[in-house]
């Protein structure tokens, strides 16, 4: 049984269809990554999920159950964490507040315990630990990705949505983030990823799948998407064969 499935599903911002009926699953443990262009649905599909967006027909099942009439807080509560795109962590308050925040679906956490998980993310990300008494706003685009990462991972999910990571961010901080990126799939978190960068994305995934317009077009391995043409076209750059990587 997939940890998600995605059945038929359609959703839509008033008047504007933005998904026609994607179906998709992510098993547990692996990372799986939406391709796409800018308006193709990925943001609306993880979006979706979260109980962010109205699914007007179609049903999402989450550890095999229909979550398409539950609210964001008890997704979360299930243990779905959403990375949003552009991190929108909180600028006026310190990296530890920013991460202890995440944990505020869970209820009451002992101190003790609180700061052995503050902890654990600052083994993840020590560039957090240094800056732990900085505010949000101080923080670099990097660092402010890795503090959305982290507080996204106090809640302790199963499956972690990330939206964009590495959006407007210089190549050596994507290096990094895609390394904490394989990191997190280690400790058992299950990730679908949505990405641009269609080459760092398929560097990382045990699968694809490619949205054009708000509907699926391509599905498959990374090897089986970098050789082909028209996603290597569209995403990859072009050429003959594109390397995995």
């Amino acid at each position: 049984m997939p940890l998600l499935e995605l059945r038929d599903v359609h959703s839509a911002y008033g008047n504007v269809q933005a998904l026609k009926g994607i179906s998709l699953h992510v098993e547990q443990g692996e990372i799986v990554t939406l391709l796409g262009a800018n308006g193709a649905g990925k943001s609306t599909t993880l979006r979706s999920i979260s109980g962010l967006v109205p699914v007007t027909s179609g049903d999402i099942l989450y550890d095999g159950k229909s979550i398409l009439r539950t609210v964001p807080e008890e997704i979360v509560r299930l243990g779905v964490a959403h990375v949003p795109e552009g991190r929108r962590i909180f600028p006026g308050l310190t990296v530890k507040e920013n991460i202890v925040i995440g944990t505020s679906a869970r209820g009451h956490i002992p101190q003790a315990q609180m700061e052995s998980e503050v902890e654990e993310m600052y083994q993840i990300f020590p560039d957090l630990k240094r800056l732990s008494d900085s505010q949000g706003w101080s923080l670099s685009g990097g660092e402010q990705q890795m503090l959305a990462f982290a507080r996204g991972l106090m809640s302790k999910p199963k499956l972690l949505l990330l939206d964009e990571p590495s959006l407007g961010l210089a190549p050596i901080i994507v290096q990094q983030l895609f390394a904490t990126i394989r990191t997190i799939r280690t400790r058992g978190t299950t990730v679908l990823l949505v990405e641009q960068n269609a080459n760092m994305a398929l560097s990382v995934a045990d699968r694809g799948y490619v949205l054009v317009t708000g509907n699926l077009t391509v599905e498959g391995t990374p090897a089986q998407l970098l050789n082909n043409e028209e996603v290597r076209a569209a995403y990859l750059g072009g050429g003959k064969r594109a390397e995995a990587v």
